[in-house]
């Protein structure tokens, strides 16, 4: 007993460690990720409200913890690979004051996704016949993007960062009579960086009248990084129609994180009697979504389990994503920039992207075939609708997306020991079409304020492998 204890402990120091330095990208639902478990992966996530397999339903189903017995661990890690590039042929950029905007060697801003590591832990323990305990250690939401400094695009995005980890701890209660109800809270710790270069060739034609002056205006660096903790609540319901059929339910509801930190400015043009940086304390609100799941589970034979599910996500709570000063417009950067402006009054927000992003539904199929007590083989299906709808983004490029898996799971019965690996790849439906443009805040889906634009196609691809490995006690 000794010895499992201590291999528990190794395994939560591990998931910890490797969440707290995980780089994160995303191409699925929005910021969340779909790779938080090998052995549902393998199915596309299918049903997965429905198929308590193993710990990992502390993520999926809370309710589906009273179907497993004793203590159960689940720990792995993922890779998401993503490939998402502006084609050059397609790129269009201007400046403030209508100029073209060049791109140098790297027009396009090249491949602005690296591969990315999203580590995951569970844990579930039985206290009596009618309660079950659980825990979970897992990154749910992640962003990230990179792009050359001479991207062509580059006053409108050049780092996208947010990683997010969640700690879960969960409780479930069964009536011995087929039905089971979950409960489980998602303590989020969330950091974010955001930069772009800044187009200053408006201001300085405005306070020189020289357009030569203003067409070599220098480019100031802006770049703000901030963090957050919240806490959003999952509910699950799991029912046993049959010794063959089940069905899951799942809600999670939605929050706000206020990401606080600092943003600062620098390189600003000496000659327009400025300093050489500012900063301010800013924050970044960021709207959560809540989420409803379903799933159904059910044996065709003793050989063959066939999984569906569908899921809603209310991404229409992102509408914008904005800066905002914590200093009531009197920081440096919030007085330069209203010293810059027509009307010589601190912008409120700091600086704002229209975003007006939709509800999505997600909907899987997956299957399990047992081949032998020891080895089963999994495969599956899901469309991802894209939240993003007419404001396309360069900081977040997308479309709709299918995802098709690949899935392995190997059992010891001796030793209590399950291995599963699964792999998978998404298939978007078509180019991304970016379409940047500078809004109001006042009047975000109004017209354009500025000459300034970015528009590109982006050709989108991605893979992903992961490997899990549970134990039950």
């Amino acid at each position: 007993m000794h010895k499992n204890t201590n291999t528990l402990v190794k395994a939560i120091r591990l998931a910890t460690l490797a969440a707290m330095v995980a780089p994160v990208n995303v191409m699925a639902g929005g910021f969340s990720l779909n790779e938080q478990s090998a052995s549902q992966m393998g199915v596309a996530n299918a049903g997965a409200t429905a198929n308590p397999e193993n710990a990992t339903t502390v993520l999926f189903n809370p309710a589906g913890m009273s179907q497993l017995s004793g203590t159960n661990i689940s720990f792995g890690a993922a890779v998401l690979d993503i490939t998402a590039e502006a084609k050059t042929s397609s790129i269009q950029a201007t400046g403030a004051i209508g100029q073209a905007v060049d791109g140098g060697d790297y027009r396009s801003g090249g491949d602005i996704a690296d591969p990315a590591v999203l580590p995951n832990f569970y844990m579930t323990h039985e206290v009596n016949d009618s309660i079950d305990v659980g825990f979970g250690i897992h990154a749910p939401y992640g962003l990230a993007a990179d792009y050359e400094n001479d991207f062509a695009g580059r006053f409108f995005a050049d780092k996208t960062e947010l990683t997010a980890i969640a700690l879960t701890p969960s409780i479930a209660i069964n009536n011995g009579e087929g039905l089971s109800m979950g409960l489980g809270l998602n303590i989020i710790y969330a950091e974010g960086r955001l930069s772009r270069y800044q187009d200053l060739s408006g201001a300085v034609l405005q306070a020189t009248g020289d357009q030569n002056l203003a067409l070599k205006a220098p480019e100031p660096y802006a770049d703000v990084e901030g963090d957050d903790i919240g806490v959003t609540f999952r509910v699950g319901f799991l029912y046993e129609l049959s010794d063959r059929t089940q069905f899951g339910l799942s809600a999670q509801t939605g929050t706000e994180l206020n990401l606080k930190g600092d943003m600062e400015v620098s390189g600003l043009p000496a000659n327009l009697g400025l300093p050489a940086s500012a900063d301010e304390r800013v924050e970044v609100p960021l709207a959560i979504p809540e989420s409803i799941t379903f799933g159904v589970r059910h044996k065709l034979m003793d050989e063959i389990t066939l999984l569906a599910g569908a899921a809603y996500a209310r991404w229409s709570r992102f509408e914008e994503l904005d800066i905002v000063s914590r200093e009531g417009g009197s920081g440096s950067v919030s007085q330069i920039l209203g010293g810059l402006s027509p009307t010589q009054t601190p912008p409120d927000p700091i600086n704002h992207v229209t975003e007006e992003w939709k509800n999505t539904w997600q909907f899987n199929v997956g299957g399990i075939w047992q081949a032998t007590p020891a080895w089963a083989f999994k495969a599956g299906y899901a469309f991802d609708e894209s939240p993003v709808d007419e404001y396309v983004t360069a900081r977040i490029p997308s479309t709709d997306r299918h995802w098709l898996t690949l899935g392995a799971q190997w059992k010891d019965v001796a030793s209590g020991w399950t291995v599963d690996a699964a792999v998978g790849t998404l298939i978007f439906d078509s180019n991304a079409k970016v379409n940047d443009r500078e809004y109001s805040h006042d009047d975000p889906t109004g017209d354009p304020v500025s000459l300034s634009s970015y528009q590109a196609e982006y050709d989108l691809s991605a893979w992903s492998a992961a490997i899990e490995f549970s134990k039950a006690f």
